[in-house]
């Protein structure tokens, strides 16, 4: 089997407190260990995204606006979606198993990962990875009936989908309120015809 959740990887987080999070991969654990007996990986995300610079922003309210929340955090692999895209930022050395021992530690990593994060962003590079999950709506209705039936569907840039399974699951992750039923209509729609009208699950 292809390994392919390897260091540096973009992910996005499925379940959890941080779910529809991107994170990078620091370290994989395939065959787990004796704590998690299950294939597991060491990441580090973004809790909180910076927000939009312009250019009439002076350098005090353009350093503000580029502050990022981060964490760190121990993830198996059944709860993340890999990205087709990579983020070339050395983590190795300040985030690491040991440092989620202690409370302590965890917030030193958490500091340090910001830091480092923060300088990525500066530098206009992995744009990709700093900004949060777009939702598009598209609308349309439905000619099967007389009434015509209006319909609203989102579809979320994940980077990549390898099964309807799993853009319903990051669907379901990012919007919790639709059904499961609705999210697998969907997904499979999409992945067959992405722009073909779809008529109302319900």
């Amino acid at each position: 089997m292809v390994k392919f959740l390897k260091p540096n990887k973009a992910v996005i987080v499925l379940q959890g407190r941080y779910a529809g999070r991107k994170a990078v991969i620091v370290r994989s654990f395939d065959e787990g260990t004796r704590d998690r007996p299950y294939g597991h990986c060491l990441v580090a995300g973004i809790k909180k995204y910076p927000n939009k610079v312009i250019r009439k922003d002076s350098a005090k309210k353009t350093a503000k606006k580029s502050r990022v929340k981060c964490f760190v955090k121990l993830v198996n692999y059944q709860h993340l979606m890999p990205t087709r895209y990579t983020l070339d930022v050395d983590l190795k050395d300040v985030v690491t198993v040991d440092a989620l021992q202690t409370k302590d530690k965890k917030v030193a990593a958490c500091k340090a990962t910001k830091e480092r994060f923060e300088e990525r962003f500066k530098t206009g590079k992995n744009r990709w990875f700093f900004t949060k999950l777009r939702s598009t709506r598209i609308t349309g209705f439905s000619s099967e009936s007389n009434q015509s039936e209006q319909h609203t569907m989102l579809i979320f840039e994940f980077g990549s989908f390898s099964s309807g399974a799993s853009c319903a699951r990051a669907a379901n992750s990012a919007v919790p309120n639709m059904s499961t039923q609705i999210l697998d209509f969907f997904a499979s729609r999409i992945l067959d015809n992405p722009f073909t009208p779809l008529p109302h699950p319900l």
